[in-house]
């Protein structure tokens, strides 16, 4: 049904994984020294040392720590001395490369985060109209595919750490705390969406948000409707039940699956050339008092507007011809991309 998302697609991709772990080279590291003291304990021990002296002469041998050897009897001593200068060239080399790695990924890991926060706080700073998501969880990652895929700048706010291994920009803190909304660009940001597992989180940072942005287009997720009225109170300008939705959802395939595919494939599969767009009629827009039937003379494109959101906020669908056209309306229109963009430069 809906086509992938495209990562390339993503305007921003700050916090993004890097293609070279830095931590990758000393665990690699690791792991050979581990190898060869396994290989020097059973060599030691296979030329005749007691599994403890064996294990005692290795580590003493690629650590080069300069204690005394552990007293040998052997009969092939040739043998033990070879196999000795195999772990000290072999050994050593190894012990010294690995703390080298490690040194050097530590301090590698550290300026790399500390250049891509810095990175990240630049490219919110000068994001406007971007959509704040509140919630890296499967209901994040979903906001912010469809996102991306219609060019919309995203910051994601979470508290868990290992979310900023991601594509997309993210503010490592609680949503519920001002200063972090701040961070996030809530000032020029267009919509937050409330996608926190608990309800009372997401019931905080709306009242917060509201607070702090009058005018903010806020969608909250609720876990149970019966709280759909509090998040009204709060100040959320929508609210959505995932559990409902898909429910309501998989009803719909299972007793209208052409009409609920046709809407899946125009609200999310970009291999068709049809989409559902809303325009706003402003105030200095050239369309306020004109009708329908001339906006679509103007445009010479033959998108279909079908539905008009009045500012009594009912929905008049498919609209007759002679409609005529007030401030604050919001077009509902189906159409191409040249169709649509033709109607956007004329509203």
């Amino acid at each position: 049904m809906s086509a992938p998302s495209d990562q390339s697609s993503s305007t921003l991709a700050y916090g993004q994984r890097r293609t070279r772990d830095p931590w990758r080279r000393f665990q690699v590291s690791l792991f050979a020294v581990a190898v060869i003291v396994i290989i020097g304990w059973i060599g030691y021990a296979m030329l005749g040392l007691p599994w403890f002296d064996a294990l005692y002469q290795t580590i003493i041998t690629i650590t080069t720590v300069g204690f005394s050897e552990v007293d040998i009897d052997l009969t092939n001593t040739t043998s033990y001395r070879l196999f000795t200068l195999f772990l000290v060239v072999t050994g050593v080399g190894s012990v010294l490369y690995t703390i080298s790695v490690f040194v050097d990924t530590l301090i590698e890991g550290t300026i790399n985060d500390a250049f891509r926060r810095r990175r990240m706080t630049k490219a919110i700073a000068e994001m406007t109209g971007h959509t704040i998501i509140c919630g890296w969880g499967q209901v994040g990652h979903a906001v912010a595919d469809f996102c991306r895929r219609h060019q919309t700048d995203v910051v994601v706010i979470d508290r868990d750490p290992n979310a900023s291994e991601s594509d997309v920009p993210i503010i490592i803190g609680d949503a519920t705390d001002d200063d972090v909304l701040r961070a996030a660009g809530l000032e020029r940001a267009r919509t937050m969406i409330l996608a926190l597992d608990s309800d009372a989180d997401n019931l905080f940072v709306c009242l917060s948000a509201r607070a702090l942005r009058k005018d903010l287009f806020i969608v909250a997720r609720t876990s149970d409707q019966k709280n759909q009225p509090k998040f009204f109170q709060a100040g959320a300008s929508r609210v959505i039940n995932p559990h409902e939705i898909g429910g309501s959802r998989m009803a719909a395939l299972a007793l209208q699956p052409n009409v609920a595919e046709f809407i899946d494939e125009i609200l999310h599969d970009e291999q068709h050339d049809v989409s559902v767009q809303e325009f706003v009629i402003t105030e200095d827009s050239s369309m306020v008092g004109q009708r329908l039937v001339e906006l679509s003379q103007k445009t010479g494109k033959r998108s279909l507007i079908i539905a008009i959101r009045k500012t009594d906020n009912l929905y008049h669908t498919n609209p007759a011809p002679q409609t005529e056209m007030e401030r604050g309306d919001v077009l509902i229109a189906l159409g191409s991309d040249d169709e649509l963009n033709a109607l956007r430069r004329q509203i």
